[in-house]
């Protein structure tokens, strides 16, 4: 609301002028005021949901590294399973020299009349006539003298 307005700058200085009026220009301090406070809030509430989207960010990172490495299908886990290939795959090669070399036995005994026999008196104990066999008993297992640790 516009009117004439009688403003003093001093004890002898008077003047008026149009504009609106003491109450209205309190109130518009007020607001200005209150809208500073509004915006500095708005501010700080910005700026702490900034700072909590960055902490949150970061511990989401954090997390995601975290299960990356140690996750069920992480490195350490890939890593694992690496080492496991690598036993099973020495574990194959050993298990094929094996069947080869079984395999080449099979093979001596299907023709060869001197493995066959060799076989027989090796797993059934067969004897030619006149051979004596002779079996030696097993080495007894040693056992330690109970004094023998003690100092």
């Amino acid at each position: 609301m516009q009117a004439w307005v009688e403003v003093r700058s001093s004890a002898c200085d008077t003047w008026l002028y149009w504009g609106p009026s003491m109450s209205s220009l309190l109130n518009h301090q007020q607001s200005a005021r209150w809208t500073a406070a509004v915006d500095t809030a708005q501010t700080r509430a910005y700026g702490l949901r900034r700072k909590a989207a960055t902490v949150a960010a970061g511990a989401l990172a954090v997390f995601m590294g975290y299960h990356v490495v140690f996750g069920q299908n992480g490195l350490t886990a890939y890593e694992h399973k690496r080492q496991e290939t690598r036993a099973l795959k020495l574990q194959v090669q050993e298990l094929q020299r094996e069947n080869d070399r079984l395999g080449g036995h099979v093979a001596r005994l299907k023709v060869d009349p001197a493995a066959i026999e060799h076989q027989a008196r090796e797993e059934l104990h067969y004897t030619r006539p006149g051979e004596v066999i002779v079996a030696l008993p097993n080495e007894p297992k040693t056992q330690r003298e109970p004094n023998a640790s003690k100092p």
